[in-house]
Parts: C-alpha cells; structure tokens; sequence
C-alpha cells in the first residue's frame, strides 16, 4: 500500500537504541505509543516502515555514529520512499535543526521530553511537514503515555523491566551534557510510578529498576508531601509479585541517610549499587565540579557497607581529564585499591561541545589511553577476585532467557551477575543457585 501499511493494518518499526538504560526505557515507551498507531516492532531494519534512532550524548563520537548509521539508511530509503526515519534521544535534543540540513532524507527530529508526541508527528509527516521537537514542554509526557498494563502493546516477555522515576541534572558537571540535553531535575508524582510498577507486575515483571539521571535526588510528589527514593522504595517493596528493586544511577550527594537505611533492612533491594566516582583526586573533582572530596566518598561507602556488608559496588571513571597529572592518576587507583569495586565502567575523557571542560586543553591521547588501559586492568583484577569469591556461595536468580547450549539458562543473580545454569527452568523463574564456577564476566551454578 502507498503508506506502507501492510495487510491487516500493521506496519513495521525498527527502533536502534544507544547508550543508557534510561534510552532503553524511551526506546519502550516509544515503541508502545507506536503500538497504538498500528506500529509492532521488527528487528530488522529492511523490512520496517518506520526507523527511530534514539540517541545518547554521554558516549565519544555520539553525533558521528548517528550519521554514519544515516548513511547506511539512505540505500534503504531510496527504495522504500515511504519509509518514515525518526531521530530521537539526546543528540536529536542537542543538534535538532542540523540533523535535518546534513542529512534531508530525516523525517522527523524529537527530544527525550516529547516523544510523547510522536504519534502526531509522524501523522504530520503525511503531508510533507519534517517535524522538530526539541523544547522542554511544561506537560509531562508521562501522562500522554499509554499505561503498560495487563492488555497493553507489546505483550512483555521478560520478567525484569526499567522505569523511569526521575529525569535531568542539576549537577551541571564540567564534562556532562544531560542538564543541557534532558534539562532540570524532575521527579515523577510517586502515586504514577506506583501505578506502572503495578502495571509491570500484571504483566509478569518481577523486578523492576527505577531509573534517573540522578535517581536518589528523586522527591516525588503526593498526599503527604514529597517521597524520597527510600520512602518511594519501601512503597514498591508492599507490591504482591514484585520480587526485586534496583535503582541507577546515583550520585554521591544525593545518597541520604535514610537511603542507606533502606540498604540494610528491605529484602526486596538487590544488594547492588552504581555510585559514581570519576575520579580520586580532589583537585579533579573540583575541576569537574563534582562537589565532593575523595575522602567524603570513601567513608560514604563505609556507611552503605556498615548498613548492607555484602553490597557490590560498580563506579564510573574518567581517565585523561583536562590537566590531570601522573600523580592525580594515581589517587584514583589508590581510591580503586579501597573500595574494591564489583564492576565498573572507564572511558578516556572526550570533550562534550557546550560544556566547561571542552574549551580546556586536553591530556594527550596516547597518555589518556595508557591510564586507561591501566585503569581497567586494576578493575578487571578486582571483579574477576569477586567472582571467584562468590564460588561456593547461594544466590538468587532470576530465569530471563535460554542459553547457547541446549538446557541451559541465563538470569542475573542479586548481585547483577549473568549466571549460566541447566536445569529445568523457564523464563521468570526465580530460584536459588549454588556458585560452581567463574567466567570473564560471568557465573555457573546449579541449581540447590
């Protein structure tokens, strides 16, 4: 048909999700409100009618490989003219207008704060118009979102699922672009994020991980007045079927007393915490404008491991940023050596445009990418010494997927492990496991 509607009434969208999971949240949500329109989802991009890239900010070259994977469309375009591409996520926030002048062959361009909207945009691109909505709208989309409920498009299968609770950064870090990309700090009314969460159970979710730019700034709004993300979880933890609670990413000045209390008495929350560093020198700190010390760092994580002794710790790291020395370098290894991460994520610093720390020469590449390698075998030695820790142990596990292997399954454990199991299970399952043996960045048990 001319409109690429296919028999019956459907047509196909292809959605490329980069980056974070808060994007993988946007890129379902997106996909539900399409699903309205007519919209399931392919995973082939030749076969779609419909083609979003939804797009982060936070990674090096992030404009490049948007237009590169432009680039790669453009033969596919020019054989299906009535296929509709969509750029979405923060690089569209960031570089709306631009996107349509180098690359014409866009249909429409859409911020993270209106995707709300795409179903309207789309029906505008019928008559011609290419649609840009990159303005932070007064309404919250949430509201103009469908509810995922029991009955709603598409039918989930996996039984653990993101929710976005909080959304944008007051932080204003010198090397960051969220606040510029996904604006000021705000948090959903608490009543709606229980609502969803209700919703996800009724479709067979039995963990769900709450999401936010600075999630533990979360103060949503209710009766009573504002909810922390400590009252928020407790709240969540009383739900019938919701077995698991996680939360990412956090920020140090954000993680409040009673947040650590709910560490060590509620059951429901994984014993699993992203608290990102960046850095163990406080001159750096100070020049990313990370507005705490070292010091205070390290003794935070003595207080959330007094309340919750077996928690695993993941961190974020930036080597190579303006004007750090050998010896700065140093003191984030020696803050590494201390707290004895789990996992952790490192990048080589890369000037973000429109931030601070862009307009600051840079360390040179060869030397960023030697403390880089650096860096991650320190971190690499340290989870692979915690997996082998856990051999011997019992954990929970909760079932997701097959394995490679004939009878075998996949699920992650309370600490955010994948674990390979055989066995007979099936997807949501939740079950104990015994710890036989440790892989590159993976477990095996059986079951107990």
């Amino acid at each position: 048909m001319a409109d690429g509607t296919r028999p019956g009434g459907t047509k196909k969208l292809f959605i490329k999700t980069y980056g974070c999971q808060m994007n993988v949240y946007d890129s379902e949500r997106m996909a539900e409100a399409m699903g309205g329109q007519g919209y399931e989802l392919t995973e082939r991009a030749e076969e779609a009618d419909m083609v979003l890239l939804n797009t982060c900010h936070i990674r090096e070259k992030a404009s490049e490989k948007l237009f590169s994977d432009l680039g790669r469309l453009r033969p596919l375009k020019q054989a299906k003219p009535g296929m509709k591409i969509g750029v979405a996520g923060c690089v569209a926030q960031a570089e709306g207008p631009e996107i349509l002048t180098r690359m014409p062959m866009v249909d429409l361009v859409v911020g993270p704060q209106s995707y709300h909207r795409l179903p309207q945009m789309v029906a505008a691109t019928a008559t011609g118009a290419k649609p840009v909505e990159t303005d932070f709208p007064a309404e919250d989309k949430f509201d103009h979102l469908p509810l995922r409920g029991p009955s709603g498009t598409p039918a989930r299968r996996a039984p653990a699922a993101f929710l976005t609770v909080q959304e944008g950064c007051d932080k204003f870090c010198a090397f960051c672009v969220v606040p510029y990309t996904r604006g000021a700090e705000v948090s959903r009314p608490a009543a709606r994020v229980l609502e969803e969460a209700r919703a996800l159970v009724g479709r067979g979710v039995r963990e769900i991980t709450l999401l936010g730019q600075n999630v533990n700034a979360y103060h949503g709004a209710s009766e009573a007045g504002d909810v922390s993300l400590a009252q928020l979880i407790r709240s969540l933890a009383a739900i019938e079927g919701l077995e698991r609670i996680r939360y990412t990413t956090s920020h140090p000045n954000d993680m409040g007393d009673d947040l650590i209390a709910v560490h060590g008495d509620e059951p429901k929350l994984m014993p699993y915490l992203h608290l990102p560093v960046q850095a163990g020198s406080d001159r750096v700190l100070k020049a990313m404008a990370r507005k705490h010390t070292a010091e205070q760092y390290l003794r935070l994580v003595e207080r959330i491991r007094a309340a919750r002794p077996d928690l695993h710790l993941s961190g974020d790291f930036i080597v190579g940023f303006p004007g750090e020395t050998e010896a700065e370098f140093q003191e984030t290894l020696d803050l590494i050596r201390e707290v004895r991460y789990g996992t952790a994520f490192s990048f080589r610093y890369s000037a973000r445009p429109g931030t601070p720390a862009a307009e600051k020469p840079a360390v040179a590449r060869e030397i960023a990418e030697d403390r880089l390698q650096r860096l991650q075998a320190l971190l690499g030695e340290q989870q692979q010494a915690l997996q082998r820790a856990m051999i011997g142990r019992e954990v929970g596990v909760l079932f997701e997927k097959p394995g490679r292997e004939p009878g075998q399954w996949v699920g992650k454990s309370d600490y955010l492990h994948a674990v390979h199991v055989r066995g007979p299970l099936a997807v949501g399952d939740l079950a104990r496991v015994r710890i036989t043996a440790s892989g590159l960045n993976s477990l095996a048990g059986e079951l107990v």
